[in-house]
């Protein structure tokens, strides 16, 4: 006989995070502030997955996130998707796209950018290039991989 236990336990209403890649799921936890909303958040890693081999996962009580926060996280995990939770069923299933800027949340690389001596703040216009998110700062005008610009 096979047992199926959830590795994860279910929330009533709030927001999963679901298909995060392995390893990424402190990076979002840190990111979005997750425990800020003085919200039960769960969150399992490594977990078995079937398309990824492994996934992370977070579960958020009482929290929704908006297109616009959940497009911001195609950042950091572009094939995630959240669902929205009511009654311990899924609502709402958001796929993620890029958004075409970003602001205040990447320090540009470059040390002689402007966003480092100015009072400005940092944005970014993003592109997908070869499977891969590109970040062109708008001041200094020069191309990073995702990876290489650190959070601000």
């Amino acid at each position: 006989m096979e047992h199926k236990k959830l590795s994860v336990e279910a929330i009533e209403n709030g927001t999963v995070i679901d298909h995060i890649p392995a390893g990424l799921g402190l990076t979002i936890l840190r990111q979005f502030k997750l425990l800020h909303y003085g919200s039960a958040v769960t969150v399992g890693f490594n977990l078995p997955s079937k398309t990824q081999g492994q996934k992370d996962i977070i579960k958020i009580k009482e929290v929704s996130f908006s297109e616009h926060d959940a497009n911001r996280l195609a950042l950091f995990a572009p094939e995630a998707v959240v669902n929205h939770i009511e009654a311990f069923a899924v609502v709402k299933k958001m796929r993620l796209t890029l958004p075409e800027s970003i602001s205040e949340v990447f320090r540009c690389p470059n040390s002689n950018c402007a966003s480092h001596s100015e009072p400005v703040k940092s944005r970014f216009y993003i592109r997908s290039q070869n499977g891969r998110t590109r970040l062109k700062c708008h001041y200094c005008e020069k191309t990073f991989a995702r990876e290489a610009v650190d959070e601000a």
